[in-house]
């Protein structure tokens, strides 16, 4: 079992950037797909992007698309997420996942949580002037 670990939030202003790391303190992240969710106060988690085990592919929701990239590390226990323009509305606990029911595909990112699931606690991003 993967055991994660998220890092690199924290306090910035609106059009700043960050850049969050998924890292595996246990086990590798090659096996499934990677997925990175956000869940703001009084909200429903929401799906932000998706790697591939093989990292071939990325996904990107809408709300996203052309700030975020999604990238694995060399050593296959890290994926990051960089952010950049920074808005309100992105300010979010943000958790990382790897599960076999996480598909991600370039026009798509499903996710159906499993017995195997492995999710991080999540690191804090706040945007405010």
């Amino acid at each position: 079992q993967v055991q994660l670990v998220e890092s690199g939030g924290g306090l910035v202003q609106p059009g700043g950037s960050l850049r969050l790391s998924c890292t595996a303190s246990s086990g590798t992240l090659d096996y499934y797909a990677v997925g990175w969710f956000r869940q703001a106060p009084g909200k429903a988690r929401e799906r932000v992007a998706c790697i591939s085990a093989s990292a071939a592919t990325t996904h990107y929701v809408e709300s996203v698309k052309g700030r975020f990239a999604i990238s694995s590390g060399s050593d296959k226990k890290t994926v990051f997420l960089e952010m950049s323009n920074l808005i309100p509305e992105d300010t979010a606990v943000y958790l990382c996942v790897t599960d076999p029911g996480l598909m991600c595909a370039a026009g798509n990112f499903q996710y159906s949580r499993t017995q195997f699931s492995s999710w991080g606690q999540g690191t804090q991003v706040t945007i405010s002037s």
